[in-house]
């Protein structure tokens, strides 16, 4: 009798395990100091690979340094029960990771030179740089990739105009291409409201929504609960370089907690999957 061909005749020990996929970040105790203050604090933290979170908190609570831990700016302090792996890894070549994580900050727009053009600065994606220099060499396939990623936000009209005739909100659109141009395994905002009029806040939650809808991770650094979309499902709270709350959205955006995590009698609003705190 020939055995079967999925070896269930194997004993339990020797079949095949499928293989378990690594979070997309596992942090576990830990700390980063920035000069004299312990910016992060014995903070652990775990998401999934495709999940789509929010990292709330108020101004100066660990947010950025959060970001440039994930990013390998900046590590964290010794201790001997402390880990941390991106995608399972604890080392990274920083230029293979930013391949697979795309970061969308205002900080980057700000180190722009005011004559680089909407495309170049995607192209940049590709050379982890802001333009495009005379060392570098781009292939035409990756100037369809450029383009691809700007239609994708609804920027190919922004291609041939260079950064100092944007508004915020064109230039934000330029960063999501940038970021989507090696199509990650995550993307990551950082405070990506900052600076948006009410409109370009309103479109930049219909990019990101379209972005969770096609299966990308989304990993939302914010202070603006008007900003969580519907699609995402858990929020994580965080103050004083801490986790301070971890679950799901509806019992996180509660009266309670946001009058707690900011510090004023807060009242909230929900309507249409959005939460709107004052």
């Amino acid at each position: 009798m020939t055995p079967p061909e999925d070896g269930s005749n194997k004993p339990a020990a020797e079949r095949a395990t499928p293989a378990l996929t690594p979070a997309l970040i596992d942090f576990q105790n830990i700390s980063v100091r920035r000069g004299d203050k312990l910016a992060l604090n014995n903070l652990n933290l775990r998401i999934s690979q495709n999940e789509h979170v929010a990292i709330l908190g108020p101004n100066g609570c660990g947010k950025s340094t959060l970001i440039k831990t994930i990013t390998r700016e900046c590590y964290p302090l010794y201790s001997p029960d402390s880990s941390l792996t991106i995608m399972g890894e604890r080392l990274w070549n920083v230029f293979e990771l930013r391949l697979l994580l795309g970061i969308v900050s205002n900080d980057l727009m700000a180190v722009c030179r005011t004559d680089t053009t909407g495309r170049d600065i995607v192209l940049s994606g590709f050379f982890s740089s802001l333009a495009i220099f005379s060392n570098h060499h781009v292939e035409p396939d990756q100037i369809e990739r450029a383009d691809s990623a700007l239609t994708a936000v609804g920027a190919l009209h922004l291609a041939d105009r260079p950064v100092e005739q944007m508004s915020s909100g064109e230039s934000q659109r330029i960063l999501i291409a940038r970021a989507l141009v090696h199509q990650p395994e995550a993307l990551v905002f950082d405070e990506p409201s900052n600076s948006l009029d009410l409109r370009m806040q309103r479109e930049l939650r219909e990019t990101m929504r379209k972005l969770a809808q096609s299966g990308t991770g989304i990993v939302l650094v914010t202070h603006q609960t008007a900003d969580i979309i519907p699609e995402i499902e858990r929020v994580v709270l965080m103050r004083d370089g801490r986790i301070v709350g971890d679950g799901r959205k509806e019992d996180m955006l509660s009266e309670e907690k946001m009058s707690d995590l900011f510090g004023f009698p807060a009242r909230i609003n929900h309507r249409d999957g959005y939460c709107y705190v004052w």
